[in-house]
């Protein structure tokens, strides 16, 4: 069975940048956050783990935002017993499910420390937040702008 514990967790980016957008005051924005993520094995030992997890939300010519945001943080964890590609999976899942809290709180923080409304991510399984981690049975994570905020 695999075992896994958080070594550290570290801010690597916190990022905001206003966008001078011209608006109405009713503007509604569909703020829409891709989330990525990587894990590699350190070379040193193969028992520690590097998950870097990220958000981003970035204005585009054809979905304009009020903001730029990046928030990525990078935990390291020590597993015990990952053998099989299911092994993998778990751990991947664990292990965002670990970190999306804390990155969470930091994009909540972010926002409301630039003095706009507070941008707060919905709470999500973390099986929810990549395909590659979802089975069929499972729901898809849909982020409704409406909810958000």
């Amino acid at each position: 069975m695999i075992e896994y514990s958080m070594k550290a967790l570290t801010a690597d980016e916190l990022f905001f940048k206003v966008n001078p957008i011209q608006v109405t005051p009713d503007t509604k924005f569909e703020i829409k956050p891709y989330f990525s993520r990587q894990i590699r094995q350190a070379n040193e030992n193969p028992k520690i783990n590097i998950v870097v997890l990220e958000c981003k939300i970035e204005n585009k010519e054809d979905a304009p935002k009020p903001f730029n945001l990046t928030v990525r943080f990078v935990g390291v964890f020590e597993v015990e017993n990952m053998v099989s590609d299911e092994d993998r999976r778990t751990f991947a899942i664990n292990a965002t499910e670990t970190m999306f809290p804390y990155l969470r709180a930091a994009v909540t923080n972010l926002t409301a420390d630039a003095l706009i409304n507070p941008l707060t991510l919905p709470i999500v399984p973390g099986s929810t937040l990549f395909p590659d981690d979802r089975n069929p049975a499972q729901y898809t994570l849909s982020i409704d702008p409406k909810s958000v905020n």
